[in-house]
């Protein structure tokens, strides 16, 4: 558990990953979240997508933040042969993107924000992942009985397919379901002790 010293944190996310992954971290929290725009530059390439969604995200907290609390955001993309892949808007989408992502490695990136009354700060974790090839049929049945359409890339490693499509890591694996949790509690106990 990490002393907060007083600190209200704000976890500004309706990820069901990421809330399970704050309450391992025995600290308490609440839940708050603006809807914003997830468009970003067209010129934008890689961790600087991610950066630039995490700092609109924080936008809606800027006049609101109070002394003693942290107010964290986060967005994870995929990015494979430069090309930015957030979460499918369809079915034929995950499709097209599972089968880009067969057989070949991508990249996982993960952008967490921390707001305090005093300053914003971004931290950046990206995590090499490398895939089997993946079968019509196996991308067929993955979208069908489980639900790509919320995730980045069209797929969790958590879920079935993670156990066949997925060689090996290279870095976070909770990077890869959405929020790099070391790095953030590391970030969370350093901001505490810090002001």
């Amino acid at each position: 558990m990490i002393p907060l010293n007083g600190y209200q944190i704000i976890l500004a996310s309706d990820s069901p990953r990421r809330k399970v992954f704050m309450e391992s971290l025995k600290i308490p929290f609440s839940l708050k979240k603006f809807s914003v725009d997830e468009s970003f530059p067209p010129n934008l390439r890689g961790s600087a997508i991610a950066e630039f969604i995490v700092q609109q995200k924080n936008f809606p907290f800027l006049n609101i933040i109070q002394p003693k609390q942290i107010v964290i955001t986060a967005d994870t993309i995929v990015w494979c042969e430069n090309q930015y892949l957030g979460k499918p808007k369809d079915k034929t989408t995950a499709q097209q993107m599972l089968r880009l992502l067969s057989g070949k490695s991508h990249q996982v990136i993960t952008s967490v924000g921390f707001l305090t009354s005093k300053k914003f700060q971004i931290i950046t974790e990206t995590t090499n992942v490398y895939f089997n090839h993946l079968t019509d049929q196996e991308i067929d049945r993955y979208i069908e009985d489980e639900s790509p359409l919320d995730k980045a890339g069209a797929y969790g490693i958590q879920d079935s397919i993670g156990d066949v499509a997925i060689k090996r890591i290279e870095g976070s694996y909770t990077n890869v379901v959405g929020l790099p949790l070391a790095q953030v509690k590391e970030k969370i106990s350093f901001l505490v002790k810090e002001e």
